[in-house]
């Protein structure tokens, strides 16, 4: 039986005072820089909007394990810190070579590559300051936890690997087995570690933790279909990068290898899935079961 989100539920107004939690958050997480211009650059991309999609379910899945939202707040920063750098690499010219994101110049263009890829070295590192020196209220323990989740995600565990794997398979003819080695060690691995690091938080047992495991893969694959889909179908107004890169790239994607029926019908069945584990928590799940929702009923 697939677990259903309460009638009661207010998704929007969840959404909305999430994110606006999550952006003041981030506007305050950067210091003084020096020099000016690498504060820029890091602000540039961290700062550029986008879904927060990540960051919402660390709160989501702290509150779910009975914590405080407010204490994984910068836990969910650094995962945001995390997600951007790889955005800021990824765009790069030896990487994806993207000139457009979020729906503006990818941070290269703006900033040159030396300063965006340091730009992105900075946030990483970063990030492990939120989690480990501004983090209030939080066990020792259960921080160097989450420490030890973030490292392994970012990381050749993560997404390094699956990103040299991604790079190695261009114009090659790839199998699903290798097409999804490189989503879960990429967009699945980081979603993954945003959904256990904020359980963590909130001290999340093992029973709980398995669960939201199961629950975080089939997210994360269900939300590359969706952007495999999306490249595909929708514009680069509408999505904010360029769209039909993978194609130019000749990357293999779900649609390339599956079509865009049984991919969709396949991202709905893993976020089915994915719904069902949290039943046993069903009354209390249903920012992540609504979340779950929302990554397959996107548009961009």
């Amino acid at each position: 039986m697939v677990a259903v989100v309460s009638s009661s539920f207010d998704f929007s107004a969840y959404l909305a005072k999430a994110k606006a939690r999550v952006e003041s958050a981030l506007d305050q997480s950067l210091g003084p820089e020096r020099p000016e211009q690498l504060r820029e650059s890091m602000r540039y991309s961290l700062l550029a909007g986008g879904k927060r999609l990540r960051p919402i379910l660390c709160l989501a899945a702290c509150e779910l394990a009975g914590g405080d939202p407010e204490k994984a707040i910068s836990t969910a920063v650094a995962v945001e810190m995390i997600h951007t750098m790889s955005l800021i690499h990824d765009d790069l010219p030896a990487m994806d070579n993207d000139d457009l994101r979020r729906g503006r110049p990818t941070n290269h263009k703006v900033y040159g590559d030396a300063l965006a890829i340091l730009a992105g070295d900075a946030l990483l590192t970063r990030a492990f300051e939120m989690v480990s020196l501004r983090t209030q209220g939080v066990p020792a323990e259960r921080l160097l936890k989450v420490v030890g989740e973030l490292s392994l995600v970012a990381g050749a565990p993560g997404l390094v690997g699956g990103q040299v794997v991604d790079i190695e398979s261009e114009g090659k003819e790839v199998d699903l087995e290798t097409l999804e080695f490189i989503h879960l060690h990429k967009t699945g691995a980081l979603l993954k570690a945003c959904v256990i690091s904020g359980a963590l938080i909130g001290g999340a047992d093992e029973e709980l933790l398995k669960a939201l495991r199961t629950y975080a893969k089939g997210i994360g694959l269900a939300f590359q279909i969706i952007d495999d889909i999306l490249d595909v179908t929708a514009s680069s107004e509408v999505l904010g990068k360029t769209a039909g890169k993978d194609l130019l790239a000749d990357k293999t994607t779900y649609p390339k290898l599956l079509g865009l029926e049984e991919s969709r019908r396949r991202a709905d069945e893993l976020v089915s899935k994915a719904k069902d584990v949290l039943k046993p928590w069903e009354q209390s799940a249903s920012p992540l079961l609504a979340l779950a929702d929302y990554i397959t009923n996107r548009d961009r």
